[in-house]
């Protein structure tokens, strides 16, 4: 039997990265769930060769967030696979991002729209012989007649399959011999996914990583595959899988609580509600249809009286809500109307599939609406809630505000479930968060970086507290910490919990920062990627920069600023989620929960982790070196602070402005 040594890719183990490991085999080996919190340098991606140490067979799943972190993996398993040769490892990348037909509408719709339509023709022509659909002449001249705009049939998928006549008679559509091909491949040779759409040619890159995970003994996959149910169930029927025998891990395990909710919740806005009025005209009448039209005005009005709301977003009362869209209408209960959506939304669908429609419809969407609102009766984990746009058009959303439900149910479904993150502190209370009273075994790493690379400080004496926000001395102290860290050589960063603070103070400090280019984080995510590009690109150049960015936006995340990219991070003010009526009722859903420690997990625990995210930007090596900065005094708080890694707890010192103009003077020298 093989041992874990066995599938380890290295010569020597990191400090406490066996121990680390041996929980991961253990889990594996007996089932059950482990959470791992281990900071940047822990050698976490090697959890996946303790589990392929124990799989026996099945098949292990790798959920990731973003790109960079399934380039780690792959790069981690080109490690064990130099090693253990006959390793076999794929990837599955959203269609949106990985589809090579144009058009318009959601990615899968048209995919399933355009592959039915080709089906259909290239059964027709296997049944007059032509078993090679791309090497049919008619096929092939309606390939060249395909609209780029509004195609009907796709030849990448096309190209991907051929027909077999088998002994028992019909026929049998299989994968191509150029689909296969490229799949093995893709499973034995690394080939980033930028580079699949051009590796696979005329070839579907989607179906071929769907070939090349069948017989992978590794498939790396977003969180959106994993905890979308009707995704999840359709990824597993085509890879002929189980989740019980599944060994699945969950890379930057701090981040799948809130993917679960996002999936959960569906909002609908003004524009969906007119677009189902012009939905439903199309369809010509019907006593369905006639009744949903019907309420289609109640609820615009219902929207409408929000509007003189003083409040940005606000809880709204479901029980009043479907009084006012039953109240003379030709249903009797909310579930009746749910019922005629869903024939409706069916009808619908199909008929746009076939005209070669492949948006969602808004009467799809007002669907899923009405049937979480039926659930958010009875379930108290569901908040109905409106949102106010700066425009002043509203928007109702139903909104998960618990994802332990769906995280047990996936957790308990496979053969074990493993979840790693670097800043999953504390883990007792992502434990009662995620799993509530399951039995999870945990285990919580210190930092294996060199200390003398780092300086951990933490204002006393400035906060973002409410209270304090318009403080003249606060104010200006902060400002004064700002311009006293930017005097630190190098790339820097200073996050803050919110855009209105940041350019406040990006605007007070502006004339006083002059050894370095400023970048401000903007709302607009292309202009913002464009700035981060060039602000990482400063120390190529021999100058450097600081960015003002907010915690928990794209600069604070995913991002991996090795070497001079970033020398250290500020964060101002304890990120917490503004406090309205919503943010209250989610507390006290938690209290109900969890007794006094719901409102520290369903509202302080976030905060820290924003703030932890940001300042994890910079050590990301160990011959990394940087300061690291709270600017915050509530950190110094008992809950608060005890809520930080130990690692961080150890070595963090209090400072005042004065201190901490005399630590930047030491830092620089």
């Amino acid at each position: 039997m093989d041992s874990l040594d066995d599938w380890f890719p290295y010569r020597e183990y990191r400090p406490h990265q066996r121990e680390m490991l041996e929980v991961v085999a253990s889990t594996a080996r007996s089932g059950g769930i482990a959470m791992i919190d281990a900071p940047t340098g822990s050698g976490k991606s090697s959890v996946v060769a303790a589990l392929l140490s124990e799989s026996r067979g099945r098949k292990v799943l790798v959920a990731v967030r973003t790109i960079s972190q399934l380039t780690t993996f792959m790069r981690e398993l080109q490690l064990i696979r130099q090693k253990r040769g006959s390793l076999k490892f794929a990837y599955l990348i959203g269609k949106s991002s990985m589809c090579p037909l144009g058009g318009e509408g959601d990615v899968y719709r048209r995919c399933e729209g355009v592959k039915a339509l080709s089906t259909a023709l290239m059964r027709e022509r296997a049944q007059k012989g032509s078993l090679v659909p791309a090497n049919d002449r008619q096929i092939r001249q309606q390939i060249r007649k395909i609209d780029p705009e509004h195609p009907l049939i796709c030849p990448y998928f096309i190209h991907s399959k051929s027909f077999t006549e088998p002994e028992d008679g019909g026929l049998k559509m299989v994968a191509s011999r150029a689909l296969r091909v490229r799949a093995e491949r893709v499973s034995t040779e690394f080939i980033p996914p930028e580079h699949l759409a051009g590796f696979c040619g005329e070839v579907c890159p989607y179906d071929t990583m769907v070939y090349a995970a069948r017989d992978a003994d590794v498939v790396l996959l977003n969180f959106y595959h994993l905890f979308d149910d009707t995704i999840r169930e359709q990824i597993y029927q085509s890879l002929g899988i189980e989740a019980q025998d599944v060994l699945l891990l969950i890379d930057e395990a701090h981040n799948c609580g809130e993917v679960a909710q996002s999936i959960e919740s569906v909002t609908i806005e003004e524009r969906d509600i007119q677009q189902a009025g012009h939905e439903l005209s199309g369809r010509g009448r019907s006593k369905p249809s006639d009744a949903i039209a019907q309420i289609l005005p109640r609820i615009s009005q219902f929207m409408e009286a929000l509007k003189d709301s003083h409040e940005a977003e606000d809880w709204f009362d479901p029980g009043i809500f479907q009084r006012m869209i039953l109240t003379g209408s030709l249903y009797q209960s909310t579930e009746e109307i749910v019922d005629d959506l869903l024939k409706i939304s069916e009808g619908i669908r199909e008929k746009n599939m076939q005209a070669g429609e492949f948006r969602e419809s808004a009467i799809e969407r007002l669907t899923a609406f009405f049937y979480r609102i039926l659930r958010s009766a009875s379930d108290p984990a569901y908040l109905t809630v409106y949102r106010k746009g700066e425009d002043g058009s509203v928007a109702l959303e139903v909104r998960n505000i618990d994802p332990g439900t769906k995280l047990q149910e996936i957790a308990g479904a496979h053969a074990c479930c493993v979840l790693i993150s670097g800043t999953l502190s504390p883990i007792e209370s992502y434990r009662r968060y995620y799993f509530g009273d399951l039995p999870v075994t945990t285990i919580s790493l210190p930092n294996a970086f060199p200390p003398e690379n780092r300086r951990i400080l933490c204002a006393e004496d400035i906060t973002t507290a409410y209270s304090m926000r318009r403080n003249t001395q606060n104010l200006a102290r902060t400002e004064d910490y700002i311009i006293t860290f930017a005097r630190i050589p190098g790339n820097l960063a200073v996050y803050f919990p919110s855009y209105d603070l940041l350019n406040n103070f990006a605007e007070r400090c502006a004339n006083r920062i002059r050894s370095k280019r400023i970048y401000i984080e903007s709302r607009n995510a292309q202009e913002s990627a464009s700035m981060l590009r060039e602000f990482m690109n400063l120390p190529g150049t021999g100058t450097f920069g600081i960015i003002f960015a907010v915690c928990g936006g794209k600069w604070s995340e995913g991002l991996d600023y090795r070497g001079e990219m970033l020398a250290g991070a500020l964060v101002i003010g304890l990120p917490l989620a503004p406090f309205n009526r919503v943010r209250r009722m989610v507390i006290d859903y938690f209290r109900m929960k969890f007794g006094d420690e719901g409102e520290f997990i369903s509202y302080t625990l976030p905060a820290i982790n924003r703030a932890l995210q940001a300042l994890g930007r910079v050590l990301r090596t160990p011959e990394d070196r940087g300061m690291l900065v709270l600017g915050e005094r509530r950190f110094l708080e008992s809950r608060v602070h005890a809520a930080l890694p130990p690692w961080m707890q150890e070595e963090m010192t209090p400072c005042t402005i004065e201190t901490f103009k005399e630590e930047v003077k030491r830092w620089r020298s």
